[in-house]
């Protein structure tokens, strides 16, 4: 056997070169790059290796280890789980920091490579600088706590388990069913540890991503429950962007007439004024989706976790409604009691088409009406002003106060108003990304998807601060062709905005549309909508005469933020500007553009048929928090039980 004398870290660098994926006979490089941020874990030993094995990938330099990381779920993401990157840190608050990171992958079945530095395997100076010491288990350190948010989680404290560790987790990166963050652990001391590697360790490795199989015996049970049904109706989740299954599922639906509705991960597999295309479903869904939902007999969701926002947490569906769900995971297609087809969706869909020959629907007008009630609202949420002469519906104190804070600014946009403006504004094969606050709820509602795979929302973990590094991960994944804008609230603007730096600096174009209406919108929205004060979800001073944080509202001069960065900006309080704005930019290349948007508070979207189950209050507190038990409790009792 021949082997070849390497540290681990070269060892390390030298396999990721060399591991590709092969699916429906295109074979590409599964690994496209690595983040790093440097640190006294990770510098010397994965460092050097770095700048001796990297040939085919690409580096960059990170500024924030979530943030990078972010960088990398949206990448992966955009490529549909089959390219990914990696990211390296020091030990400590560098690897904590991924944390957050490693969980947002995991929750929406990501893959990323982690590779965080560790303290010494060997011991001998410990604690060495950012080590915690746990005196009852020396052996931990803080990367265990990748382990609750990580599909795949070792340690390398020989450089020999390098082998086994990257097999396995190789085997989960390519997992359709089971994929999501795989953390690698790397002592300091141990990166720089020699051995000798057989050389076949190194050779060109083809992960092949089959299509699952559906059975015979499932795609009969499936048929058997459609069939039975007058009027079902499809959902379509992430799992159909993900197997490619795009012409198939529109197929499907056109053969037998079956309406659908978009999850946030499936929207954008399908243009969004397909007839049968009812738009987002759920407690961020549209009336179109949740009227022909709550009339379903049959629901057949394909790609789908059936989340508490897909399903108005389990209150949407009638009570009698069957469940035929499609599903790569063993684990999702068995929810809410469903007849379980596990397998690819486009092989499901295609052998379920077959096996409903002569199948007819039940519906008679239901979805044109139900398509045209919602393009009304759409209409009218898309010309909402802001101005002289407008009133207020909204008539609480703390609402007003908004308000007031609005003509403070002279901000004359509605939420709305931009987002549809933004909509109409850029190209068709541009992509948007979002995450958090209120913004993935009036996208999921509104955003009209004109070119397929063009919507990136990260919503499995709805993580403050993915939106600007995520805008990066996807215009490294679409290149220079089109465009990438990111929805962000002036929350998640503060909360993480260091990758705006890195696009500077790799001169890459990212659109950020901050949306500035002072406060943490949609949080404040539950919390007064549940009985309470405002607490601590608005931006305001801390007013000397009551103690609370209810003084005039803090200005944030976001594009100056921007600039200061190298970014261009704009600051925008008027349609007029923001049109401007949005056509100006088209003609910057090299660098990030900030639209800094005033918008009036309140001016979110909401409702539309759907419930959200949350922690009201059972006893205590104020007459409206006991009217907001008592609604509660009457969703409770009709939701379903599964």
């Amino acid at each position: 056997m021949k082997t070849i004398r390497l540290t681990m870290a070269q060892a390390l660098v030298r396999f990721l070169e060399n591991q590709y994926v092969a699916y429906d006979g295109i074979e590409i490089p599964f690994v496209r790059g690595v983040f790093m941020l440097p640190g006294h874990g990770n510098v010397v030993g994965l460092g050097q290796a770095l700048l001796q094995e990297a040939h085919r990938l690409e580096i960059y330099q990170g500024k924030n280890e979530q943030g990078q990381a972010h960088v990398a779920v949206a990448f992966a993401k955009h490529m549909k789980r089959k390219q990914i990157m990696a990211v390296t840190s020091s030990v400590g608050p560098g690897a904590a920091n991924m944390v957050t990171a490693a969980a947002t992958a995991t929750a929406n079945n990501i893959p990323v490579l982690i590779l965080p530095g560790d303290v010494y395997a060997c011991r001998q100076p410990d604690p060495v600088l950012q080590q915690i010491e746990q005196m009852h288990d020396l052996s931990l350190s803080t990367n265990d706590a990748f382990r609750p948010v990580c599909r795949y989680w070792d340690r390398i404290v020989r450089p020999e388990q390098l082998m086994s560790a990257m097999i396995s987790a190789f085997r989960v990166l390519t997992d359709p069913a089971n994929t999501g963050a795989v953390c690698i652990a790397l002592p300091q001391d141990v990166e720089g540890e020699a051995y000798d590697y057989p050389e076949s360790f190194f050779a060109k490795r083809v992960w092949t991503i089959e299509r699952r199989p559906a059975t015979e015996t499932a795609i009969a049970q499936a048929a058997q429950a459609i069939r039975a049904s007058k009027k079902p109706m499809l959902i379509c989740g992430g799992g159909v962007r993900y197997s490619e299954a795009h012409e198939a599922f529109c197929a499907f639906a056109e053969k037998y007439g079956i309406p659908f509705g978009e999850t946030q991960a499936g929207k954008s597999a399908v243009v969004w004024d397909h007839p049968l295309n009812l738009g987002g479903v759920g407690v961020t869904g549209c009336s179109a989706a949740n009227d022909i939902a709550r009339e379903a007999d049959c629901i057949i969701g394909v790609g789908t976790r059936y989340t508490d926002f897909t399903t108005s947490s389990k209150w949407l569906f009638r009570e009698d409604a069957k469940f035929v769900n499609i599903n790569v995971s063993e684990f999702q297609a068995h929810k809410l009691d469903a007849v379980a087809v596990v397998a690819d969706a486009r092989d499901a869909l295609e052998k379920l088409s077959k096996a409903l020959e002569g199948y007819r629907t039940a519906y008679c007008g239901e979805i044109e009406a139900a398509v045209s009630r919602w393009n009304r609202e759409y209409g009218r949420l898309a010309s909402i002003s802001f101005g002289e002469g407008y009133v207020p519906e909204i008539n609480d104190a703390n609402a007003q106060s908004a308000f007031r804070y609005a003509k403070d600014v002279n901000a004359q946009l509605t939420q709305t108003t931009a987002l549809a403006a933004i909509n109409r504004l850029i190209d068709a094969g541009d992509s948007v990304i979002g995450a958090s606050g209120s913004l993935p709820g009036c996208m999921q509602r509104m955003w009209r998807a004109r070119s397929q795979d063009t919507y990136n929302m990260e919503y499995g973990y709805s993580c403050m601060g993915y939106e600007i590094s995520g805008a990066l991960g996807v215009k490294l994944a679409i290149g220079d062709g089109h465009e990438v804008y990111a929805m962000v609230g002036d929350g998640s603007f503060i909360m993480l905005h260091s990758e705006l730096l890195t696009a500077v600096q790799e001169h890459k174009k990212i659109n950020i549309c901050v949306f500035d209406n002072a406060s943490f919108g949609c949080i404040n929205n539950l919390q007064v909508g549940q009985g309470n004060q405002s607490l601590c979800t608005e931006l305001r001073y801390r007013n000397p005469e009551t103690g609370r944080h209810d003084g005039s509202f803090i200005s944030v001069d976001f594009a100056a933020i921007g600039r200061a960065y190298g970014a261009q900006a704009y600051t925008i309080r008027t349609l007029d500007e923001l049109e401007k704005a949005m056509e100006e930019a088209k003609s910057i290349h090299d660098r990030p553009v900030v639209f800094d948007m005033k918008v009036l508070p309140k001016s979110m979207t909401d409702g539309y048929g759907s419930w959200w189950r949350v922690g009201s209050v059972e006893t205590g507190g104020t007459e409206a928090n006991r009217a907001a038990w008592q609604n509660h409790m009457e969703h409770v009792c009709d939701a379903r039980k599964y």
